[in-house]
């Protein structure tokens, strides 16, 4: 690290469990975040002030005025651009030395194995089952880790998924695909802006932990939260051995 970087990260370096080691890892890793909306803007606003030396931020939608009351990441200078690269001049605003990579279209099939493929660890930050479930099943065939948010109304939800790990649950063991499970989304039922925050900034700290190697994860736990009595909860789920997606690893 030079003298700026080394003034810059000062407060996560002055850490014992962080410290130069960790901020290095910092700057060496790559990190996919799917989503550049309330969970996204958060989450990949501290990554970047962390110093994560490479960000691939994937969003093919567009800025909205509805979007400001919760997506930080964005201005209304920047109604109608692309998600992502409003996301870019943001990041790069806060921290200059990082790389910010955009996908402005919708990762599937192919575009996301090969991202997934790319990344040391992914953060699911979109907003839909369907997506989430193609997300893990890359995460699962390539032993990238997960961290997964999700937020509605003034409920929020945040697990990790070590696929590192072969004793570790993938997404599909706690919320099994089903045809006919019901989406809701902000646009119908609404969501408490801050909620978005809190989720998606609780990713981020799972995220660094992850890349330092420090502190304890959410493997096999799911937190949630409820903002309206600002109560958590910490319910403790296990790997399900006939899992389609995951079951087959050792």
């Amino acid at each position: 690290m030079n003298d700026d970087q080394l003034l810059r990260y000062a407060r996560h370096i002055l850490l014992d469990e962080l410290g130069i080691e960790g901020q290095e890892r910092l700057l060496a890793a790559k990190v996919l975040i799917v989503g550049a909306g309330g969970l996204g803007a958060p989450a990949a606003l501290y990554l970047a002030a962390a110093g994560v030396g490479h960000l691939m931020l994937a969003d093919d939608d567009v800025v909205e005025i509805s979007n400001l009351q919760r997506q930080i990441l964005h201005t209304t200078a920047r109604l109608g651009v692309y998600k992502a690269e409003s996301g870019r001049e943001a990041l790069l605003a806060i921290n200059p030395s990082i790389q910010v990579e955009t996908l402005t279209f919708r990762l599937l099939d192919d575009e996301l194995d090969a991202a997934v493929a790319q990344a040391d660890l992914v953060l699911d930050c979109c907003d839909n089952f369907a997506t989430r479930h193609a997300i893990n099943r890359a995460c699962v065939k390539h032993g990238k880790p997960l961290v997964s948010g999700a937020a509605i109304r003034f409920a929020g939800q945040i697990s990790v998924y070590d696929l590192r790990d072969p004793s570790s649950p993938c997404y599909h063991c706690l919320f099994p695909e089903a045809d006919e499970a019901e989406e809701i989304s902000c646009a119908t039922t609404g969501v408490l802006g801050p909620l978005v925050g809190i989720v998606g900034s609780t990713q981020a700290a799972e995220a660094i932990k992850l890349i330092t190697g420090m502190g304890q994860l959410l493997v096999g736990r799911l937190l949630s939260v409820d903002a309206l009595s600002m109560r958590w909860h910490d319910v403790r789920f296990g790997r399900d051995p006939a899992c389609p997606v995951c079951g087959h690893r050792a």
